[in-house]
């Protein structure tokens, strides 16, 4: 099993593959998107999907599943009116309106 970084107050643990496909989105710009998923058992939270670069955020809301709470990562680009490129990285907490409020404080706490 991969190594994984403890989050000091939540007790959630992050494996390195999440930091290194954040890292590679971030600085090599080799995703569009990356969308995480926490094992309620292991307290564990691992990578679901990557999206190439390619991909857009059509993609990214159809990889989401209906039945299932998720986190995910976004690198938006965009043109400035000084007619400059830039990159937002967003952060999503995601989960469907029909899901449960249980699950929904479970995803938020």
């Amino acid at each position: 099993m991969a190594m994984a970084f403890k989050m000091a107050t939540t007790g959630m643990w992050v494996t390195d593959e999440c930091k290194n496909s954040f890292m590679e989105m971030k600085w090599k710009k080799v995703h569009r998107y990356i969308v995480f998923k926490i094992d309620e058992k292991t307290r564990l939270v691992t990578v679901d999907k990557v999206g190439g670069p390619g991909e857009n955020y059509d993609d990214l809301a159809a990889s989401l599943p209906n039945d299932d709470c998720r986190y995910a990562v976004f690198d938006f680009d965009f043109v400035t009116v000084d007619n400059c490129r830039k990159s937002k990285i967003f952060f999503i907490a995601w989960y469907d309106s029909n899901f449960s409020s249980i699950s929904i404080v479970r995803l938020i706490q």
